[in-house]
């Protein structure tokens, strides 16, 4: 049977501020990504993310991202390596305190928002991301978009790795996301999320909006959850891969496949 990991990046609400359905998220993946306080989430929020996904025997895994809140760290930064380093290991060392003092345990890392896509094709800023992760622990699995400086780094530095794709996201022909500026690049239809998911795990490749393809061994999937029908759309995509014969695992799982 075939396998795949389906994961959101969840908490991500502020103060009296709320972004997404993180409840009704947690029913449907095996995997969260919960944000460090920089680009969004605060210290409550966090605790409440690990609660309720212990409740569901979700893993988690820290999102951490650019110290922007009002731009919600999809504003590209120019910082030091030394900068990125000390910004990873502040965020997802939080989560780690905040996780054990939960009886839970931080299984990955997965960069936010315009860190993550700078890093997708800026191999020094990569190689700065997988330093951190690895001086806090070398077992963390960096889940990385597929195709990216970020994976190649990742591996380099001997970090478990775990390649993810986007259903609601389109590709251009190099395999960066096409820009959330231009027209059609967030997929927000549910049979059109499934059908582009199941292209690329069908093709085993990234397949972009022109339709080139680039090879690549996808273990994990995300629906972002900050949009209005994310919930509707990951309902959709985890019925429709069932369906398919896939079967829902948790990312720790993946390494093995």
């Amino acid at each position: 049977m075939k396998t795949i990991n389906l994961n959101a990046d969840l908490g991500e609400s502020f103060g009296p501020w709320s972004m997404g359905d993180d409840s009704a998220m947690l029913d449907i993946v095996g995997s969260a990504n919960i944000a460090c306080g920089f680009h969004a989430g605060d210290p409550m929020v966090m605790r409440a993310t690990l609660r309720s996904a212990k409740m569901r025997g979700v893993s988690v895994g820290a999102h951490p991202g650019y110290a922007d809140l009002q731009g919600f760290g999809r504003r590209p930064q120019a910082l030091s390596a030394a900068e990125v380093e000390a910004l990873l290991i502040y965020q997802v060392g939080a989560l780690q305190g905040m996780a054990a003092s939960e009886g839970m345990a931080v299984t990955h890392v997965k960069p936010h928002g315009a860190l993550n896509n700078q890093a997708c094709a800026d191999r020094p800023l990569a190689e700065a991301i997988a330093r951190a992760v690895k001086a806090l622990d070398p077992t963390l699995i960096l889940l990385a978009p597929a195709c990216s400086q970020l994976a190649l780094a990742g591996r380099a530095a001997g970090l478990p790795v775990v390649d993810e794709i986007f259903a609601d996201r389109r590709y251009q022909d190099d395999g960066q996301l096409v820009p959330r500026s231009q027209p059609g690049a967030v997929i927000h239809d549910p049979e059109q999320a499934l059908a582009h998911v199941r292209a690329m795990l069908d093709a085993g490749a990234l397949v972009s909006a022109s339709g080139h393809h680039i090879p690549v061994q996808a273990g994990s999937v995300c629906i972002h959850g900050d949009s209005p029908d994310a919930v509707a759309l990951a309902r959709h995509l985890r019925d429709g891969l069932v369906a398919s014969g896939y079967a829902l695992a948790p990312l720790t799982a993946m390494l093995a496949i």
